[in-house]
């Protein structure tokens, strides 16, 4: 089961082996989610953080700002940039990433959905494996987009 996570949960960020770094006040709120997928149960499977911007970030500062931007606007940012996302049981990060981007579809106005993942192989296999299109490699970071 996909949902929002929920109060007493902030202690799953620790286990976010991308961006540890990013505290639990700066993911959830406006222009940004934090989704789990459960067992319908206690079992925690995934867990998905989701920026809303109006343009694809380069970089994290970029996703801060233009997140808050589309905020400020009075906008849902057009763009979903999944940048982090962590799996307890395999095959769970694959069903979170599409199941997020079917619920977003859905219940935003969101169009595109891309990622901000680090410069690793194991972050472009995951992708392209799962249906995503290379977009862009920049300095610290490359995006992909689910289509």
């Amino acid at each position: 089961m996909l949902r929002k996570i929920r109060n007493g949960e902030e202690h799953l960020i620790a286990n976010d082996p991308v961006r540890p770094h990013i505290p639990f006040e700066k993911r959830v709120g406006s222009g940004k989610d934090i989704f789990v997928l459960d067992d319908g149960g206690d079992t925690i499977r995934a867990v998905i953080c989701v920026a809303y911007c109006n343009e694809v970030p380069t970089c994290e500062h970029d996703m801060e700002l233009w997140s808050q931007q589309a905020v400020q606007d009075g906008q849902h940012g057009s763009v979903a940039v999944f940048y982090t996302v962590w799996s307890y049981d395999k095959g769970a990060g694959r069903e979170i990433v599409l199941k997020t981007k079917k619920l977003l579809e859905k219940e935003t106005p969101t169009t595109r959905f891309v990622t901000l993942s680090p410069l690793t192989e194991m972050a472009r296999k995951f992708h392209l494996r799962n249906g995503a299109k290379f977009i862009a490699k920049h300095f610290d970071c490359q995006n992909f987009e689910y289509v």
